[in-house]
């Protein structure tokens, strides 16, 4: 949702496809990391419905006491888990200093800060020690690895016998605009995802990739997959709309040079918040998306 790797310095978390819209030089990371954050916090508050009714379809055998939040980014997929499952504990892994400190504050927050662990590490790297998990979840995490095959088979290894292994993989960024606007450049929305879907075919190989055969070759036994439709129509808590911007906002960073300039100039009036064709001004915003989820155990 989450989300969601859009990247490039932390291209192992839950950036998601948020993410993935060009590097920032050293003195924007901290920004950058800052936009992604609240990008991922958005993603987890209009799509927190979908997400928790993924962690419910999953075909766990016994409530995990153990999990394991591979990519947490800011702590989407970790605070869903732990309100499904009262009694667990999650190992909340990501490379972002930036981001676990917000997971660390919201958990600190909410009262459950004992049952979140969080862990720096790079997965393309030495893997820290994370026990012998129930379930392990992975949400928009996988297609950023560098090899995705061995990060599988690394996981089938630190389950526990029987545990569960979940993919989240999402169809890139949400759409939001009707194909009609805005009213002076139709259908912008749309070439702006054409031009980062371009970008995602050279970055991101493993990006959309099916990964229930990659799943059975690493020795799991995928035991269910689902696609779910996400389309929530107006009316809208403003939430949404802060939503639409923050993700327009980084397809921005990365389309820019690719758009035609009336493109560019019709994206900038959606995204300046003080004019008067702000998206946040709009009544018919949708979120359009799609997420795909695979479950599969080591038997």
């Amino acid at each position: 949702m989450t989300s969601t790797a859009p990247h490039a310095a932390h291209h192992h978390g839950a950036q998601h496809d948020h993410s993935h819209g060009q590097d920032h030089p050293h003195g924007q990371d901290h920004d950058a990391e800052h936009e992604m954050g609240q990008l991922l916090d958005l993603d987890a508050e209009v799509l927190a419905e979908h997400i928790a009714s993924i962690i419910a379809w999953l075909p766990v055998t016994a409530a995990p006491r153990r999990i394991v939040d591979l990519g947490c980014g800011t702590g989407t997929g970790t605070f869903a888990l732990l309100e499904r499952f009262p009694e667990a504990e999650v190992t909340a892994v990501d490379t972002s200093p930036h981001h676990l400190r917000r997971l660390r504050d919201r958990a600190a927050s909410e009262g459950v800060a004992g049952r979140v662990h969080p862990v720096e590490a790079d997965l393309d790297g030495a893997w820290p020690d994370l026990g012998a998990p129930e379930l392990v979840w992975a949400s928009a995490s996988l297609h950023h690895m560098a090899d995705p095959d061995r990060t599988l088979r690394q996981v089938h290894d630190a389950l526990a016998p029987g545990g569960l292994l979940a993919v989240v993989e999402l169809a890139g960024f949400p759409r939001f605009l009707p194909e009609d606007a805005p009213q002076d450049r139709p259908g912008l929305e749309e070439r702006c995802h054409a031009a980062l879907a371009d970008q995602h075919a050279e970055r991101l190989p493993h990006r959309g990739a099916d990964w229930g055969p990659r799943l059975a070759a690493a020795g799991l036994t995928v035991e269910g997959e689902r696609t779910i439709t996400v389309n929530l129509e107006p009316p809208h808590s403003e939430a949404v709309g802060r939503y639409a911007l923050s993700s327009l906002r980084r397809i921005r960073d990365g389309v820019a040079h690719a758009l035609q300039a009336e493109d560019l100039a019709a994206l900038d009036r959606l995204l300046d918040t003080d004019g008067p064709h702000s998206i946040l001004r709009r009544d018919d915003l949708t979120v359009r998306t799609e997420r795909t989820v695979w479950a599969a155990r080591r038997t």
